[in-house]
């Protein structure tokens, strides 16, 4: 791919590097699934996320991460925040702007589409089958859903992901 069309324009693959990013950042330090990880991947690239936050660096070298990235792991910037350094690290993220904003199914969390994010934000993710932990919902600034109205309680962490990626960039991408 020597060009590629991005919006409303055609950039190189070597400017491409230098086009700005979204100001969300995923947390998905809790995921363990290395194929969940990927699909993460290549939404956050997809959208131009600022970082991916994942708890292990040789994660993104396994062969489940790589077959859903689909190389977009060569472009998506990686933060890597291992799980016991977790709450210092959100502290981090407040202490320089950022909002932390759990996906969580919770009765007290706003729907999704209800929810106006800041323009500095950090999603976090929950581990599969037991979501986000207690101490971490507590450093977050808000808790956001997605209501459902199937039998299922909850989503695919990757699908969860995705939806509430593209809510951020829906309600800060420019209009065109």
């Amino acid at each position: 791919m020597a060009n590629r069309s991005v919006g409303n324009r055609t950039v190189s693959r070597d400017s491409y590097t230098n086009l700005p990013r979204h100001n969300l950042i995923v947390c998905a330090t809790l995921v363990q699934n290395p194929a969940n990880l990927g699909g993460l991947c290549r939404t956050a690239e997809a959208f131009r996320l600022e970082s991916l936050v994942l708890a292990d660096e040789a994660i993104a070298q396994t062969p489940a991460f790589k077959n859903l990235s689909a190389s977009t792991h060569h472009w998506q910037p990686f933060t890597i925040c291992p799980i016991e350094s977790l709450l210092d690290w959100l502290t981090q993220q407040q202490q320089s702007g950022y909002s932390l904003i759990a996906l969580h199914t919770s009765p007290e969390a706003v729907p999704l589409t209800q929810f106006t994010y800041p323009r500095q934000s950090v999603l976090i993710l929950g581990q599969e089958l037991t979501g986000i932990p207690s101490n971490v919902l507590e450093r977050c600034d808000q808790m956001v859903t997605i209501s459902q109205f199937g039998l299922v309680e909850s989503l695919n962490v990757q699908t969860a992901g995705a939806i509430a990626i593209y809510e951020y960039v829906k309600q800060h991408s420019p209009r065109t």
